[in-house]
């Protein structure tokens, strides 16, 4: 089922999210959902708060970047494979120079601005059967976990911003928190009542 996209302004994006247990109630068609949601919206992640949930889940596939003719054939190949779902994620080291890339969000729609972050992490997590890693990622991997992680820890791309960037696109984020924007994907805003 394709779940709304909760838009820029509504609270729940800006909570810290809570662990959940292996038991959490209709934890798998709660994935199924989001992976759909995701890939229905052209997204390369999604975090539980973009659908209106407080908790530490989120996901990535970068298959959409393997198209990308700027990348080498390993990159790209791995590009194409990497899905993963992150339950309980806590990021343990990140290091390199920072590097720009210009992001955008599904919950911020035709936003897109560069935003500067380290190269490569160490990330903790579970996985959809509950199974614990740890792995390093570096790259476009490592950022794209990097923003969906932000999610979790009630950060949007947009706080990373300097002070005139956040200026110079306050009257849109303000529209996109109106619902005053056009998109192609179910999505909620702060001024809507919730659907059961």
């Amino acid at each position: 089922m394709i779940l709304p996209v909760v838009a820029y302004g509504d609270p729940v994006l800006k909570k810290v999210g809570q662990e959940i247990a292996k038991d959490y109630p209709q934890l798998e068609a709660l994935l199924q959902n989001m992976y759909e949601t995701m890939y229905n919206a052209f997204g390369v992640g999604l975090a539980a708060p973009q659908v209106g949930l407080d908790i530490r889940l989120f996901l990535v596939d970068t298959s959409p970047f393997a198209e990308d003719e700027d990348y080498s054939e390993e990159e790209r190949a791995f590009l194409k494979d990497f899905k993963q779902t992150f339950i309980n994620a806590k990021i343990i080291e990140e290091s390199g120079d920072e590097w720009a890339f210009n992001e955008g969000c599904l919950s911020i729609p035709d936003v897109r601005e560069d935003v500067f972050r380290k190269p490569t992490i160490t990330i903790e997590f579970h996985d959809e059967n509950f199974e614990k890693h740890t792995k390093t990622f570096d790259g476009l991997v490592a950022r794209v976990i990097q923003h969906e992680y932000d999610h979790i820890e009630g950060i949007l791309f947009t706080d990373k911003l300097s002070s005139l960037k956040k200026r110079l696109i306050r009257g849109r984020l303000l529209n996109i928190s109106k619902g005053k924007i056009s998109v192609d994907y179910r999505m909620r805003f702060p001024n809507q009542k919730k659907k059961r």
